[in-house]
């Protein structure tokens, strides 16, 4: 008890008895940011919702911090080491762009452009202004690749195109090939994406260009996904057959990596390399959902560059092969 004489009330000061609740509040936000996978996928695919925004789960530290200050708690302070030991575990390293621009000696870019773009020349003269050695695009209409064409053949005289996927490239491409990822429900014609070998300076490497279905969120359907993850599970055997060592795997795939839609495809590559790198949308990213994926290689850093005439950031890559 406090003394009557110090005139402070009995209660006020910090105690280990209150705060419980803020204390399991920490609990929980920590066991969701290790253990995404025990929240289910039904109803609305739950699970593949949280793992998509799971890096802004972290907003919970503050908040919960001001709860623990107002009840004057050492309990809830102590316990809110477990979710910040958690989100620096699991996301700390991307806070740091881990180099300078081409460390890796080989860049690439990756962007879905629109196909409501109203510039695509410029898009596109935008993209070669980033020096890379492969440029990948989606939502590539017919429309919009002669201005394409136009602007990138001086500086990348080998593309492909099929359907509404491209690749324009320094290094002679070979071995071009459709990759069907269509979902079964989906009608013909619809083609997202490819395959080729680029033959660089340190070797031949497969590139695939992919446009994974989009996902929808609606307040009572919650996620839908269920093409997309069809979808990926298609590219993840095309990678899983993939005869050359080195590949690397550019696209829009509509979600981040933590999804476990994505697991078909994130199970054969290696890690994502450092930097947050948001990519839509674009007025205010809040995910990255176009991504840079290697294997037999390794991503050493990865950036958004300037925004376009599309709803998403193009995201540059630094590898080494």
């Amino acid at each position: 008890m406090t003394s009557e004489r110090d005139g402070r009330a009995p209660g006020r000061g910090w105690s280990w008895r209150r705060g419980r609740v803020v204390a399991l509040l920490c609990l929980l936000v920590a066991v969701l940011l290790v253990f995404p996978g025990l929240v289910p996928n039904t109803p609305g695919r739950a699970g593949s919702l949280l793992e998509t925004f799971l890096p802004w789960l972290g907003l919970c530290v503050p908040v919960l911090l001001v709860l623990a200050v107002l009840r004057r708690s050492f309990l809830a302070t102590a316990a809110l080491l477990l979710p910040v030991v958690a989100w620096s575990v699991l996301f700390g390293s991307l806070l740091f762009s881990g180099g300078r621009a081409g460390d890796g000696g080989f860049t690439v870019v990756q962007h879905n452009i629109s196909d409501e773009n109203p510039d695509p020349g410029g898009t596109a003269r935008a993209l070669a202004g980033a020096g890379a050695d492969l440029i990948a695009v989606e939502e590539l209409t017919a429309p919009a690749l002669p201005a394409f064409e136009a602007a990138l053949a001086a500086d990348y005289p080998h593309h492909a195109t099929r359907g509404t996927v491209g690749l324009w490239s320094k290094h002679p491409l070979t071995a071009v090939r459709l990759v069907d990822i269509r979902p079964q429900d989906v009608g013909a014609g619809w083609d997202r994406g490819l395959r080729a070998t680029a033959r660089t300076p340190r070797g031949d490497v497969a590139v695939y260009v992919a446009h994974l279905p989009s996902i929808r969120i609606g307040p009572t359907t919650g996620l839908t996904s269920a093409r997309r993850d069809e979808s990926a599970a298609l590219l993840g055997k095309e990678l899983a057959a993939e005869p050359l060592d080195r590949v690397i795997l550019l696209g829009d795939l509509n979600s981040t990596l933590d999804d476990r839609g994505l697991e078909p495809v994130t199970s054969l590559m290696g890690p994502p390399g450092p930097g947050f790198a948001f990519s839509w949308p674009a007025a205010f990213p809040v995910a990255r959902i176009d991504q840079v994926l290697t294997r037999s290689a390794t991503v050493v850093r990865v950036r958004t560059l300037p925004a376009t005439g599309s709803d998403h950031l193009p995201v540059a890559a630094d590898i080494r092969l």
